[in-house]
């Protein structure tokens, strides 16, 4: 295929073949190797404790510093906090007029304010980097631009590393506790780590949130099962979130040697995309995989990865959808879209797939 800049890659589009590629431990993810298929240049290429987009060791040192915050477990202890946040949007959703942006008003507020609780980011500041993260994923910037806003969203993130004291309430000045004990500190570097969960633990789950809410309302007879059985809630998050890829790119890959897929070289040095969307709608891996149904075993998609770069934030995603879509559907069982689906402003113009606004009324 063609890349943006002329270059071209390898694309991988089967389910078996997409994963395979991800546990290879010769590809890489490394955005500063030149050959690595750049979909989004100028994206945290060179960005300190980014480790996203880094390889082992590198990669391991700076996901093993938050990797304990995610759990399971520990995500669980967060299930009230994010229930009050989610009650306290829909109270001012019904307090407000019809229609009424379920953009704005839901699936963009609660992902956010509880990233920035968890990580002690000012929340009264969500502003300033909704802006910044719109054009960090538009695909109407220039890598320049691109640049230049991870760069004032950097060093915003530098002032909070700095002005953090030894506060163990929140996760960025246990982030810096980390480096230190580590002998690793510069403010660069945890600063580097949470932009990257900033960007992607508000982003990525407040575009799923708005899908969700699309396909389920278009498939009346799915969401009339789930309210009836709210045991298929967990099938139906898995099911929604394989449905509706939001990301395809971020699994982009570079091969650091010779490696072989289905029978085809790729050498050394050449991009390979593998797009997740593809991998989700492979008939051999789900039957009838354009159709939205939740009670399909869904759980080998690959929405959030797969490999070391598995998505880390995926618990804390599972769980923020589960108690909105339960929460929103319980308390408004009226809700409808107030458009047609075809006239939604659908994210074309972004490398995060989503909703601009959601028009919706009760």
């Amino acid at each position: 295929m063609s890349l943006p800049d002329g270059r071209s890659a390898w694309l991988v589009a089967r389910h078996e073949l997409i994963r395979a590629v991800l546990a290879d431990e010769r590809v890489s993810s490394d955005r500063s190797h030149p050959g690595f298929p750049l979909v989004m240049p100028g994206f945290g290429a060179k960005l300190k404790g980014a480790f996203l987009v880094k390889d082992p060791p590198e990669h391991s040192i700076h996901r093993k510093m938050v990797t304990a915050e995610f759990t399971v477990k520990r995500v669980k202890t967060m299930r009230p906090r994010i229930q009050q946040i989610v009650n306290d949007q829909i109270d001012q959703m019904l307090a407000g007029e019809r229609p009424t942006d379920l953009v704005q008003e839901l699936s963009l507020p609660v992902p956010t304010q509880v990233i920035c609780e968890l990580l002690g980011v000012p929340y009264q500041d969500r502003m300033l980097f909704h802006g910044w993260t719109r054009q960090i994923v538009s695909t109407t910037a220039t890598a320049e631009q691109r640049a230049a806003v991870m760069g004032e969203l950097r060093h915003y993130v530098m002032r909070l590393v700095a002005a953090k004291a030894d506060n163990p309430g929140d996760l960025l000045s246990r982030l810096v506790a980390r480096y230190q004990q580590a002998g690793l500190f510069d403010r660069e570097t945890p600063a580097g780590v949470a932009l990257t969960l900033l960007i992607a633990g508000h982003e990525t789950t407040a575009n799923m949130i708005a899908l969700g809410v699309v396909g389920l309302l278009e498939n009346p007879g799915q969401l009339a099962a789930l309210l009836s059985d709210p045991s298929l809630m967990h099938g139906a998050v898995e099911e929604l979130v394989r449905y509706f890829p939001v990301v395809d790119y971020a699994t982009s890959r570079v091969a650091a040697d010779d490696i072989e897929v289905a029978g085809v070289l790729i050498r050394r040095g050449e991009g390979i995309i593998a797009p997740v969307g593809s991998a989700n709608r492979d008939p051999r891996a789900f039957p009838d995989p354009d159709i939205l149904d939740i009670h399909r075993n869904a759980h080998g998609h690959l929405s959030f990865g797969y490999g070391i770069h598995q998505c880390l934030g995926q618990n804390l995603a599972r769980l923020e959808l589960e108690i909105v879509y339960s929460t929103l559907f319980a308390r408004i069982p009226g809700l409808r879209l107030a458009v047609p689906v075809d006239e939604l402003p659908f994210k074309h113009d972004a490398n995060v797939h989503g909703v601009h606004r959601l028009p919706v009324t009760w």
